[in-house]
């Protein structure tokens, strides 16, 4: 009787095993094992088939989140709350009725303003007195009132126009002529003022260059774009020694955030195409300081020269590249609690409720975090903090992620984001050893953000030297950001200055030993050079 049912099962699933691509023999030649066999093949390509397309449904689902949900990644759900009725009750609604006309009125009184934020005090002021129309011979002035307002003035270009004269003596010997200043081009037409104007414009604002050019065009000063190139590279030629000591500086650092992100270059093998280079970048997150290192490739070659002999904390995203320099022997790999959390968030459409309850977890522990922040808790307190309130909540998020990720489909989203955090378990706890230590790589992703706004702008680097140049601008512009330095400022004042300084002093050069009040100008140097020679005399 059993036999006779599978019989009449499978005949009813021929075509179906014909669409399957399933070769199958004549029914009246299997005996019972064979078609027991096949039925059995049957169900596991069913299987397969409904997996696969529960995975491609999720993909579909995620990449329309992606191209049409909203951009942030900040979870507000609330697994525990129940759904809001349609309509409320007539006792509720009287109710909602009540605040929201007290709200209405409320909103319709004029509220206290405390007046506007006063204007910088570190502007010049320019004073316009205005006296009222007509004869005022027989009046006197009983006060005053007082009206300001912010200007603005376009940049302007000027001539800087050094006259050295030239001393002879009486006697015919030996001619003296006043010493020209350090020129950052020698014999170049540029200031330094200007050199650091056109290079923070492009690395720092994301003007390029040929914008630039037209701005200048516009002054009516012509400039070939030839010229603009090579004024910017020897520029930024000046400062190799500087960033060659902030690499050796920054391998030296106990605890290292690294990520990577793309950039064409122009250079390429292939006729017509760009070469797909990288930028890895290097924070310190205990004094701020940040490496861009341009690399032609992705792989392991990459990160070879900065993380070798590295030896400390090590806080990555899941790259695998980061995974095998995380399991040397003196590296500690920290995970990112950042993309954890963004794993999960892109299966909300996939399972709702799941990512909900994790996510919900996630967000207490960052909750933890704005805590310690506010109350400003050394290193100490925050490590102690952490041991009593994050580590419980980070044992019961393992705990069941343990357990759900047994019931759940490995190449469906929820089950990707179950095995991201499940496999890096350890390393995303690891932030527990040190009150120091961060909880995601948000703030080496946020260095990176200028670099991604400025290559939709040039789209591309002309050259793999290029690239690395620009590697040095973009490292020391995002340290005086991080410092709230003034870029312009710095770089101007390091170009006057590097070629002169002792090389065991170009460490007071960094963005973040800048200080206004020692800045060494042009002017000042001229002015100091003419009053020893008047001193001479």
């Amino acid at each position: 009787m059993f036999y006779s049912n599978k019989c009449a099962l499978l005949a009813q699933k021929a075509v179906f095993f014909v669409h399957l691509g399933m070769q199958t023999a004549p029914l009246e030649t299997l005996d019972k094992d064979q078609l027991l066999a096949l039925l059995e093949e049957r169900d596991q390509q069913i299987s397969g088939l409904t997996q696969q397309n529960a995975y491609l449904e999720s993909q579909v689902e995620m990449y329309k989140r992606m191209q049409f949900g909203q951009k942030r990644e900040r979870f507000e759900g609330d697994p525990a709350q129940i759904a809001l009725p349609f309509e409320a009750a007539p006792e509720q609604a009287a109710a909602q009725e009540e605040v929201l006309q007290e709200k209405i009125s409320y909103v319709r009184k004029r509220p206290n303003h405390k007046g506007r934020a006063a204007l910088p005090s570190h502007l010049p002021v320019e004073e316009i007195e205005i006296y009222p129309a007509g004869d005022l011979s027989e009046m006197i002035c009983i006060g005053k009132e007082v009206t300001e307002e912010l200007d603005y003035e376009p940049a302007r270009f000027l001539i800087k126009r050094y006259i050295r004269y030239k001393y002879a003596p009486k006697n015919g010997e030996g001619v003296r002529i006043g010493q020209l200043p350090e020129r950052v081009i020698e014999k170049g037409i540029p200031s330094a003022g200007l050199l650091a104007s056109i290079l923070t414009d492009k690395y720092a604002d994301h003007l390029p260059l040929y914008r630039q050019k037209q701005r200048f065009a516009r002054e009516d000063i012509q400039i070939a774009s030839s010229t603009l190139e090579g004024w910017a590279k020897e520029a930024l030629l000046k400062l190799e020694p500087l960033y060659e000591q902030l690499v050796f500086d920054i391998k030296s650092k106990g605890y290292l955030q690294v990520d990577e992100s793309p950039i064409k270059v122009l250079e390429s093998d292939k006729k017509g195409a760009c070469h797909q280079g990288y930028y890895w970048v290097y924070h310190s997150p205990l004094d701020g300081v940040i490496l861009f290192d341009y690399q032609p490739t992705r792989g392991s070659a990459g990160a070879k020269t900065m993380l070798e002999s590295f030896k400390g904390y090590l806080q990555t995203d899941g790259y695998a590249v980061y995974e095998k320099h995380g399991k040397r022997k003196d590296v500690i790999h920290l995970a990112c609690w950042a993309h954890a959390r963004r794993e999960f968030e892109r299966a909300l459409d996939n399972d709702k409720t799941r990512a909900q309850i994790a996510l919900s977890m996630i967000q207490q522990l960052y909750a933890v975090e704005r805590k310690a922040r506010q109350l400003m808790l050394d290193a100490a307190k925050i490590k102690e903090l952490r041991l009593k309130e994050s580590l419980p909540i980070i044992n019961e998020l393992g705990k069941w992620i343990f357990e759900q990720i047994k019931s759940t489909l490995p190449k469906s989203q929820i089950g990707k984001a179950m095995q991201y955090s499940y496999s890096r378990w350890d390393a995303l706890s690891a932030y527990l050893y040190d009150g120091n230590l961060l909880i995601d790589n948000n703030q080496i992703e946020n260095s990176i953000r200028p670099l991604a706004l400025g290559r939709k702008n040039y789209l591309f680097a002309g050259s793999h030297e290029a690239a690395q140049r620009a590697a040095m601008i973009y490292s020391f512009f995002a340290i005086s950001k991080k410092h709230n330095v003034n870029p312009y400022n710095w770089l101007k004042n390091t170009l006057i200055n590097i070629s002169t300084i002792n090389h065991k002093n170009i460490t007071d050069l960094y963005p973040q030993h800048f200080n206004k009040v020692h800045q060494l100008t042009v002017s000042g140097k001229a002015k100091t050079d003419n009053t020893a020679e008047n001193d001479s005399k």
